[in-house]
């Protein structure tokens, strides 16, 4: 919440469209990247001037340009500049806290998602957001740092396996979105697993550590669900939205990967429900336990009362006081004591209190 607070206040009075890189710099330079390709040919190459793209413009193969990096404000805006982007679309790309969402535009698609992992160290979620510009005949993908889900599409056009060789550059648009969806059911399986491993925990052993990793899952199912939640409007504008971007083929696939995305929301409803029945018994168990501690307490203080009400008697100092100076008064006070005492324990112990 802090860092969405940050993000709105670094917005406040900016000029409309005016580029200010709003995140965090994950990547120390920029770099980028063309995969050009039709069905018999295919081209690979890394791109150290941005320039150098934009021949691709014109081609008649598909063209996917990726760029890893947002905070180098003179790329975007010269890639959006010769691509003819809307500035209020460079806005929404070098400003990391959008929600996703999709527009379209007279000469491109523009979608917005949130792309996640799942870091096995530290056992969280870690988002980053993923901007794509959809043409005619190109793909250009923005992301905030090296590394992503799309290795496997990568392999696909290499090696000129399945469709994707023959399909256009909505294709490509649809397969980036579908393997981040596929992506999200890796991090829920994950998100899974660590909800089951809390869940043993929590019976054997339920630490106080316990509930700071309650709350993490928590705040990682609102990340989720943030994500997942507007991706579902995204996919379904693009399947009902009859863009001349999106082939009749194609809508089909968008059909399926919007199944994709209600199964994933639903999982991640399943887990939210989880994660409060987790933190319910974990409450529970630390009530019960303390309730235990009060309970022998309590019988501790029930045993020693009478026991001080005798002491406290037999310890006034009058000087007429019956059994004060009696020879055997004080061993019989303690054998008095102590069948009280007892006689108290083996009823709390009859009762089933102890």
């Amino acid at each position: 919440m802090a860092a969405s607070h940050k993000r709105i206040s670094r917005t406040a009075g900016n000029i409309p469209g005016e580029l200010v890189h709003i995140g965090e710099i994950k990547i120390d330079k920029a770099n980028i990247s063309v995969l050009d390709y039709d069905e018999n040919n295919f081209q690979e190459k890394e791109i150290t001037d941005i320039k150098d793209t934009f021949p691709f413009k014109e081609t008649p193969t598909v063209t996917w340009v990726n760029i890893n990096g947002l905070h180098e404000l003179k790329i975007i805006e010269e890639i959006g500049n010769y691509f003819e982007m809307h500035p209020l679309t460079l806005e929404d790309i070098v400003n990391t806290g959008q929600r996703p969402k999709y527009e379209d535009f007279d000469k491109y698609l523009f979608i917005v998602l949130k792309m996640v992992m799942f870091d096995e160290a530290k056992k969280a979620i870690v988002s980053e957001q993923v901007s794509l510009i959809v043409g005619s005949n190109f793909v250009i993908s923005f992301q905030e740092r090296k590394g992503d889900v799309f290795e496997p599409i990568r392999e696909r056009i290499r090696n000129s396996k399945g469709r994707i060789r023959k399909m256009g550059s909505d294709y490509l648009a649809y397969s980036l979105l579908d393997a981040v969806v596929d992506h999200y059911f890796f991090v829920l399986e994950k998100m899974g697993d660590v909800i089951e491993d809390l869940e043993e925990e929590l019976v054997t052993n339920p630490k106080p550590q316990i509930l700071q990793a309650i709350h993490n899952l928590k705040r990682d199912s609102i990340s989720l669900r943030k994500a997942i939640w507007p991706l579902r409007e995204v996919v379904n504008s693009l399947e009902r939205g009859e863009s001349k971007f999106i082939k009749k083929h194609t809508v089909i696939f968008l059909r399926d990967l919007y199944d994709h995305a209600i199964q994933a929301i639903d999982t991640i409803e399943t887990y939210r429900d989880m994660i409060s029945g987790i933190l319910d018994i974990y409450m529970s168990s630390v009530s019960n336990r303390m309730n235990e501690i009060m309970k022998v307490l309590t019988i501790f203080a029930a045993i020693f009362i009478p026991l001080t009400f005798m002491a406290g008697i037999y310890g006034m100092n009058f000087e007429f006081m019956p059994e004060l100076k009696w020879k055997w008064g004080y061993f019989t006070l303690m054998g008095l004591m102590a069948i009280v005492g007892f006689g108290l324990l083996g009823h709390f112990r009859r009762k089933k209190w102890l």
